[in-house]
């Protein structure tokens, strides 16, 4: 559960007060997770969850910052980010005029203008102690990033392009970071430098066993048991086929338990609207071209075959 509140700084971002989600599914695969992770976080290093999209990153990431008590700064990574929407930067001037007449004959005027800085998340959070919530951060690029190296490793933070006497943040003791990202293969992922990789703890994330996904799909559907067992059923199978361009993962899961719950559906191969839903959620990991016609084909097929075998 997630809700936004402000920081102490006016002109600064606000925060997210992070509490675990109701629904959260903490299976003993996940908590030895989350414990390893919240042991790195405790010890000052900064976690870096790394896997295939649909395996539960960002809600994890959100789960161990819930845990450790502070308010969030949530980023999430971009192609045109700067170190500027990291950090902040120059926004505007502050003027101020001055009046004197002490004397009453003589009338004295003084003026200056002050270019005024305005923090962005990631200063705040370190100037706040606040966690720091970087999803999907590779898609952002390398050199957007290099003001992350001195943070992690002398929890220092350079602020460019202000006076030499604020130019140095030092970072607060309960700031933590934690990142997540998509494999290198993934369109618009960028390769992260090693030098910000070496600082971190990574922790890669596989798709799930079968009674993980399953009481995350049926916490996450108000599915029974019994009905969610089946549908997760199907699209692990049709997963170890490999049958896609795409694979199919718990997502596709919660999409076709949570509309069965809500329509009512029944899982069987003579319910057509039963077998359209799988068939739109799943028949789409394939690419749509001329050439893969033939393969869709093959695939809606197979899809069929697993329908039918888990509604007896």
């Amino acid at each position: 559960m997630v809700a936004a509140a402000r920081t102490t700084h006016n002109d600064s971002p606000a925060a997210l007060v992070v509490h675990a989600r109701p629904d959260f599914i903490e299976t003993p695969t996940i908590q030895e997770i989350k414990d390893r992770s919240l042991a790195y976080l405790q010890a000052g290093f900064g976690v870096h969850f790394r896997g295939p999209a649909g395996t539960g990153k960002t809600t994890l990431a959100l789960h161990v910052a819930a845990n450790l008590g502070r308010p969030v700064m949530f980023i999430v990574g971009d192609e045109e980010f700067t170190t500027s929407d990291l950090i902040g930067g120059q926004n505007g001037y502050r003027y101020r005029k001055v009046v004197d007449r002490f004397i009453h004959t003589v009338t004295k005027y003084e003026e200056d203008a002050k270019q005024q800085w305005v923090d962005n998340r990631l200063t705040t959070a370190c100037r706040e102690g606040f966690t720091l919530v970087y999803d999907e951060f590779t898609r952002s690029k390398p050199e957007a990033n290099n003001v992350l190296l001195a943070v992690l490793e002398e929890r220092l933070l350079v602020l460019p392009g202000v006076s030499q006497k604020e130019g140095y943040l030092k970072v607060h003791p309960e700031f933590r970071a934690i990142f997540t990202s998509n494999p290198q293969e993934y369109a618009g992922v960028h390769d992260a430098q090693d030098a910000l990789s070496d600082r971190l703890v990574t922790i890669d994330l596989e798709y799930y066993d079968r009674e993980t996904e399953v009481r995350i799909t049926s916490a996450r559907s108000n599915l029974p048991y019994e009905g969610v067992a089946k549908i997760v059923d199907i699209v692990r199978d049709f997963r170890a086929s490999g049958e896609y361009d795409q694979v199919p993962t718990m997502r596709a899961c919660i999409m076709i338990s949570r509309v069965v719950s809500q329509q009512q559906l029944n899982q069987k191969l003579d319910d057509p609207r039963f077998v359209n839903l799988c068939l739109d959620v799943l028949g789409s990991k394939t690419s749509y071209t001329s050439q893969s016609r033939e393969k869709r084909t093959q695939q809606r097929k197979m899809l069929m075959n697993l329908i039918e075998h888990y509604s007896l």
